[in-house]
């Protein structure tokens, strides 16, 4: 894979390709470093479950590991890398820091300790992807320009944001303009498309988290038409939408059934009554909205 230490340049970075096809809404930054498809760790704390899962997931063919500070997962994620009998250069590993249940004073000197902390319990001595957790009501320039800082000190090859609404990249973009990323609910039940055309005009990639909308795609009648007439699982059918749409997913796994299952979908091509019936689906939900979350 190909990877630097320090982020492409700026027209690289800001150049989006919008493929235009009549089915499709495939919005694609050009370039992006992050592979399309993850291995998703929230809520894996069991250590044996959560390193044997990085470590299967990485050997099946998987190249893009996503945890984070409040997962409590870090180490065995660090573990299950270190394990694999892939390269640690050719696995893109991403975390995030500043969750507002665990963030404190945020200071410059905090938010370096807290980068220091995910290396340290992740084994590494630098990480792909550094995402900020949740915007709450951070001075984001002060986080993003410390987080830059971090990334020109080569402790993080980018920086992303995590459930970041458009004033919020922004915001971010003022201070930052190499942001790779926004990591956000997206799925059948919550398309995001109003966002994801918002970070295509302005470069930033996004990456999907609860794929598969927290296990309610199995209650899809339309998904599950879908996958009947492929033979194919309900989760190969919303991923392969996803990856269609140009979004790349990071959906949780723990047994190698389910990671090889979701791995699948990378070979799933939809027929146009495929797609039309998944963007036909006309209920909307929304899994996680906290309080400290932004008005969405």
């Amino acid at each position: 894979m190909n990877r630097c230490a320090r982020p492409p340049p700026l027209d690289c970075q800001r150049r989006c390709t919008h493929q235009a096809a009549p089915r499709a809404q495939a919005i694609v930054t050009a370039d992006s470093p992050i592979p399309r498809l993850g291995l998703g760790t929230w809520q894996n704390t069991d250590f044996d479950q959560c390193r044997e899962s990085v470590r299967t997931a990485i050997e099946v063919g998987y190249r893009h590991v996503d945890t984070a500070e409040l997962y409590e997962n870090e180490r065995p994620v660090g573990a299950g890398v270190a394990a694999a009998d892939v390269p640690r250069e050719d696995v893109y590993v991403a975390t995030k820091v500043l969750h507002p249940r665990n963030a404190g004073d945020v200071t410059r000197d905090s938010i370096r300790a807290a980068v220091a902390g995910c290396l340290d319990r992740l084994g590494l001595d630098r990480v792909d992807l550094l995402y900020v957790h949740w915007p709450s009501d951070y001075d984001l320039d002060l986080v993003h320009s410390t987080l830059a800082a971090c990334r020109d000190d080569g402790l993080v090859d980018g920086v992303g944001v995590s459930n970041y609404e458009p004033e919020h990249v922004d915001r971010a973009l003022a201070t930052d303009p190499a942001i790779l990323a926004n990591q956000v609910e997206c799925h059948p039940l919550l398309a995001q498309a109003d966002l994801r055309e918002y970070c295509a005009e302005v470069g930033v990639d996004v990456v999907a988290y609860a794929p598969l909308a927290h296990g309610n795609v199995f209650d899809l009648t339309e998904l599950q038409r879908v996958a009947d007439d492929s033979g194919v699982s309900v989760p190969r059918v919303t991923l392969a939408r996803l990856r269609e749409k140009g979004v790349a997913a990071v959906p949780k796994a723990t047994s190698e059934a389910h990671i090889r299952d979701n791995w699948a979908s990378r070979d799933l091509d939809l027929s146009d009554d495929d797609v039309a019936r998944i963007d036909g689906i006309e209920r909307t939900e929304r899994f996680f909205d906290p309080d400290y979350a932004p008005d969405w």
